[in-house]
């Protein structure tokens, strides 16, 4: 397989063609960004780390039947993935509030959330991110009434697989975003599934584990999500 030309930079990823016109390569870099890319740093490390433990996380879920774009690790810091047409909305469930849930709703941050909410937030970071719903989706063609429903249904598949994943390993998952595409008339799990996108808490402490770290200038972000990865089994080597 040849790796071809840049087709895509993002925040803390870059997406590149392959000699397979299905497949592309992503790459994880060390930047890594929040505030809608207000804030920014390089965090060694980060790149190799995320990308193995994106990859953990997608072998689990395929495991329990949940497809997505990943097909297996090239390098440290690349992945072998199917070309998606990505639909431009972001998935969020909620177990334990916390973040913007708190700030629109006065919510007390680590309330218990039963049953877990779903969100829907439009990808534009123009816009900071708004929140939408099935309605507007619709509306505007952003996915079909069938394509919603399966983005939600896959969503909380997810949560009913990581969930006690991570709380074997002593650690509660907040919440966490997700992202899909289309690949071949079917809606999959695209982008990844990495501390930077979920939140994390240690289930005695309640210390954060995740890119709260970073936004929060709390301190060893790398380290916390090394953490993560070595009570969950992950091979960082």
């Amino acid at each position: 397989m040849q790796i071809g030309k840049e087709l895509y930079t993002g925040k803390a990823k870059s997406v590149f063609a392959t000699d397979d016109p299905a497949r592309y390569v992503m790459r994880f870099r060390d930047d890594t960004s929040a505030f809608d890319g207000g804030k920014k740093a390089s965090l060694a490390r980060k790149g190799a780390v995320n990308n193995k433990f994106n990859a953990f996380i997608m072998a689990r879920l395929a495991e329990a039947g949940i497809p997505s774009h990943f097909e297996r690790l090239l390098s440290d810091t690349e992945s072998l993935v199917k070309r998606l047409e990505m639909i431009p909305v972001e998935c969020v469930v909620r177990n334990i509030a916390a973040g913007s849930m708190c700030r629109r709703l006065g919510i007390k941050e680590g309330t218990e959330l039963d049953p877990p909410t779903f969100e829907f937030f439009l990808k534009d970071d123009a816009l900071h991110d708004p929140m939408v719903n099935d309605s507007h989706i619709r509306t505007f063609g952003w996915a079909g009434e069938e394509e919603v429903a399966r983005m939600k249904e896959l969503t909380f598949q997810v949560n009913a697989v990581l969930k006690p994943l991570f709380l074997d390993a002593g650690i509660l998952l907040v919440d966490y975003k997700l992202e899909f595409g289309r690949y071949q008339g079917q809606v999959l799990l695209g982008d990844e599934f990495s501390p930077d996108g979920c939140r994390l808490w240690d289930a005695k402490t309640r210390e954060k584990l995740d890119k709260d770290r970073f936004r929060q200038d709390l301190g060893n972000v790398i380290e916390a999500y090394e953490e993560v990865a070595r009570r969950l089994g992950v091979d960082l080597s």
